[in-house]
């Protein structure tokens, strides 16, 4: 069992010398990956729900914010020597692909091949509106802007033409270490984003999900995966715990028969002073 650990890089504890001290203590102290969160801006007032909150608002004030994930990965990466890197997730169809396509193997290319590219479709409309981008239809513009980014990081020369996006024939280098690409996991419980994963994943990132729920989830990715001629085994399969839940090797053990591979804690420390700390009991705990 792998353990990894969602960081909350957000201001203003987010400063260099905090995230410096958790990727280069996180990476020593023997944890499998680091993931960090995105959102371009957020509202004080929103008509979209949350979707891992009971009363649908995300547990983050207006005026604090993650910082931006591939920023923050390339600062994890040179803090940090083999620890993975992933986004988590990073919001494919609100973003131009291109532009997210280099990020990603920029990343890669510095981190010597680390990044796990974890995607979602995104919840929040009233972002969309504020980048000019359609919320409607974001599972197949997601789809079509995946394909762009293949062909950007696996093709010498590049093009693709298609409903959501034309890209001239143009090259983009560097391409990233991993071939043909960074591995892709989808984010989300639903049954579109399973579909998803089923159809185009390397990776599943289950977030707020128990051992029973993360197995009645994972019984049903199978049976996607079957149907198109796939197995669970040619995928990584994560859970983020729901928030405050105990958190034990005995629950580690539920996990890892429900099919679960990494169990990534998000962590709660916020001040640099008890950071190490908080890696030192989690290590102890977790970390086999």
């Amino acid at each position: 069992m792998d353990i990894g650990l969602f960081a909350m890089a957000a201001n203003p504890f987010a400063t260099a010398p905090y995230l410096h001290a958790l990727a280069a203590g996180a990476d020593w102290r023997g944890f499998h990956s680091l993931w960090a969160a995105e959102h371009a801006v957020l509202f004080d007032d929103y008509a979209s729900r949350y979707p891992y909150a009971a009363d649908g608002r995300i547990p983050i004030r207006a005026d604090s914010g993650p910082l931006d994930p591939f920023d923050t990965l390339a600062f994890f990466a040179a803090a940090s020597r083999s620890i993975r890197l992933g986004t988590g997730v990073c919001l494919v169809p609100q973003r131009n692909p291109v532009y997210t396509a280099k990020e990603v193997a920029s990343v890669d290319w510095l981190s010597n091949g680390r990044v796990d590219f974890g995607v979602g479709v995104g919840w929040l409309a009233e972002e969309f509106q504020a980048l000019g981008v359609p919320f409607e239809r974001r599972g197949a513009r997601c789809r079509a802007y995946l394909d762009v980014m293949k062909r950007l990081w696996s093709d010498a020369v590049s093009a693709y033409d298609g409903e959501f996006y034309t890209l001239p024939t143009c090259r983009q280098y560097p391409k990233p270490v991993q071939r043909p690409h960074p591995p892709i996991w989808f984010g989300g419980e639903s049954a579109p984003a399973l579909r998803r994963v089923a159809d185009l994943g390397q990776g599943w990132f289950g977030f707020n999900l128990g051992p029973d729920a993360a197995r009645e989830r994972i019984a049903v990715l199978d049976r996607l995966l079957a149907a198109r001629g796939r197995a669970r085994g040619e995928l990584e399969i994560a859970v983020s715990p729901p928030a405050r839940a105990p958190l034990d090797r005995d629950v580690l053990e539920r996990y890892r028969d429900a099919g679960v591979g990494q169990v990534i804690v998000v962590l709660r420390a916020v001040r640099r002073e008890a950071l190490l700390g908080t890696l030192d009991t989690l290590a102890r705990t977790l970390v086999l």
